[in-house]
């Protein structure tokens, strides 16, 4: 496979477009836990189209969050993550197989409303001292694998699910990014063996990736700074504007 052939028709400042994105995206998602999903399709969408999206961040994830656990590793949940990935993964190749097949704007419709509507009752809920257990983040598990073996932008669902269960703060962003590694690597994996990694998609995941990659260091800077709840309310933020995005997605 020739890799540099998959940026032909692409000129140089759509090229640091992207590259610039990229970094953006991955100091975001270092401070959220949740950023390329929702911020990469925007540019890459009118350059090589809907299709090779979902493919292209999952490779390139797998390099943005190798450097965010790196970055984070010692907030890690590895036992909160490994709940999670034991019932996530099955259905993440469920969905990663139909995501070419099935459209998810109904799907997205449904899940993104009820985003919006999870920090609100996250809170409500968190008043009465109400607690997501083992079993719960299980079940929960179960759906996020759907939705993010065939979609990009879901890592709120994820969030989300950590959060009710009772990770907060960095301990967020390094348990999403050990989760996120393996969930790259089945996805990868699916979309290799059903033949859609073409030189356009690695090309791309690689220049997204490489790029991505101080992004996470950057982020931990600012993280470290910040008291909890001044990062919990960022969390809560941007779990209202990935499900605002979904939304929008579906109804257009």
């Amino acid at each position: 496979m020739n890799v540099l052939s998959g940026f032909a028709d692409i000129s140089l400042w759509q090229l640091a477009l992207v590259a610039g994105v990229a970094l953006f995206a991955s100091i975001v998602g270092g401070v959220s836990g949740y950023g390329t999903g929702a911020l990469m399709p925007l540019v890459l969408v009118p350059l090589v189209g809907a299709e090779p999206v979902v493919p292209i961040i999952a490779i390139s994830a797998l390099f943005n969050n190798t450097s965010r656990l790196t970055a984070f590793r010692s907030y890690a949940d590895f036992r909160r993550a490994g709940i999670v990935l034991a019932f996530a993964v099955p259905t993440c190749v469920l969905g990663a197989w139909g995501y070419t097949r099935l459209s998810s704007a109904g799907a997205a419709l449904v899940i993104g409303a009820m985003l919006i509507l999870s920090v609100p009752l996250r809170r409500h809920l968190k008043r009465r001292d109400f607690r997501v257990g083992d079993k719960g983040l299980a079940l929960g598990s179960l759906g996020y694998g759907v939705v993010v073996g065939g979609t990009a932008g879901s890592g709120v669902i994820l969030l989300s699910l950590l959060m009710a269960a009772g990770v907060q703060g960095a301990g967020v962003i390094a348990t999403d990014a050990a989760v996120s590694i393996v969930i790259g690597v089945v996805k990868t994996s699916v979309f290799g063996l059903a033949g859609v990694l073409t030189a356009q998609v690695v090309a791309f995941a690689l220049l997204i990736g490489i790029v991505a990659l101080p992004g996470a260091f950057l982020a931990k800077a600012f993280v470290e700074r910040m008291p909890v709840h001044v990062h919990t309310a960022i969390l809560d933020a941007v779990v209202l504007l990935g499900g605002v995005v979904m939304v929008a997605a579906a109804l257009r």
